[in-house]
């Protein structure tokens, strides 16, 4: 701006001599301000330029400002609400602050209650493993004795066995000296059998088994296997073709056959209990006046008879013993297991029942037509009903 300053106010103070003769300064200095005056032009349209972009900016700016001041409003009206909300807050946690110290009581009460109750719980714990302890001691002193019961019990039952031949040898011969029956003490016939009577002048033989060990479930096949054994006995004259096989009296409850057909003689498994009646049933062949004059077949026959029916009775003992262990384990179930009111209403029943069984007079005799004519009323009734009606013992076990 000085070099155009100074160059107009030369051209306003130009005289007309300077005009001749100093017009090359002026021109000079014309030069000098015309450059000053582009130099401004450029300096001029930079700052235009640089306006622009100002301007730009500033709309921009304002723009962005306007955005904000938005934002900003809306961020003061979602401060209001919040600061409600928080106002909110506030009154909820002032009214909870009573049930937190209420919870905040309860809950040190709680530990405190909970830690005794650990204490107990732990106490407890000693005192259940102590009687727990006590409780398996006493078990396996109780098994320790029952074992030993039963190892005694066993160590008895094969001392029994051991001593069985001797005992059945004792026992008849004490039999046959009270009643007055030959006891052959050296037998005429090939053989040597365990003991051996007459009666009738027919040998009765009596041999003696008992089990070799502990373990019973091979005993019957023992009994089965002597039953051919004894053979080589019955083939012998004047043998009787009815050969006993005495067993100890535990025993025969494991032996599920207890008289063999073996077509030319029978074989009969006794317990030593037995010895004593069977002896006395086969005596009373010898009390007949006719006794003599018998074949030794009819003989045969008669002791068979009697034998049958020694059999039949001791089978229908056990039968009668064993319904009787049923009902009486059904009877006390039903003590233990029906309700009380049951057994009350029950009781009242039962008093008011009453079992008449057919009496018996001394004059009237008891038919065999009429039991038989019962009997197959009862088999056809059971038919219609279709119920099974056993035939032997064997067949009730198996209806179980």
């Amino acid at each position: 701006m000085e070099k155009l300053n100074l160059f107009f106010t030369k051209i306003k103070e130009l005289t007309f001599w300077q005009r001749i003769f100093s017009w090359g300064k002026v021109r000079i200095l014309s030069y000098d301000a015309f450059r000053e005056f582009k130099s401004l032009e450029e300096s001029s349209i930079a700052q235009k330029v640089n306006f622009e972009e100002l301007k730009n900016n500033f709309t921009h700016i304002k723009t962005k400002s306007e955005g904000l001041t938005d934002k900003i409003q809306e961020l003061e009206k979602q401060g209001i609400k919040k600061d409600s909300q928080i106002e909110t807050l506030t009154t909820r946690i002032n009214q909870m602050n009573p049930a937190m110290a209420d919870l905040s009581s309860k809950l040190s009460k709680f530990e405190i209650t909970k830690e005794e109750r650990a204490s107990d719980y732990e106490k407890k714990i000693v005192q259940i493993n102590q009687i727990k302890d006590s409780l398996e001691a006493e078990k396996s002193r109780t098994n320790d004795e029952r074992v030993k019961e039963k190892e005694e019990h066993f160590q008895n039952m094969k001392k029994q066995w051991v001593e069985h031949e001797t005992s059945v040898e004792q026992a008849i011969k004490a039999i046959c000296q009270e009643h007055v029956v030959n006891y052959v003490d050296e037998v005429p016939f090939k053989g040597n059998p365990d003991n051996t009577i007459e009666i009738c002048g027919e040998y009765i033989i009596f041999d003696a088994k008992s089990p070799a060990n502990d373990d019973l479930s091979n005993f019957p096949k023992y009994i089965k296997l002597q039953t051919d054994n004894v053979k080589k006995y019955a083939k012998q004259e004047n043998v009787k073709k009815g050969i006993f096989l005495v067993i100890p009296s535990n025993t025969i409850d494991t032996i599920p056959q207890l008289t063999y057909n073996m077509g030319d003689y029978n074989v009969y498994v006794i317990a030593k209990d037995s010895l004593e009646p069977i002896i006395l049933s086969l005596k009373k062949i010898e009390e007949y006046e006719f006794a003599e004059q018998l074949s030794p077949e009819d003989r045969d026959n008669i002791c068979r008879i009697i034998g049958r029916f020694v059999h039949t009775t001791k089978r229908r003992i056990q039968v009668d013993q064993f319904f009787a262990n049923r009902f009486f384990e059904l009877f006390m179930k039903c003590n233990n297991d029906l309700p009380k009111d049951f057994l009350k209403h029950m009781s009242e029943f039962e008093k008011s029942e009453k079992l008449n069984p057919p009496t018996e007079k001394r004059a009237k005799q008891i038919l065999v037509t009429e039991l038989r004519e019962k009997s197959e009323s009862i088999n056809a009734e059971a038919q219609i009903r279709e119920i099974q009606i056993p035939e032997n013992f064997d067949d009730v076990k198996k209806l179980e």
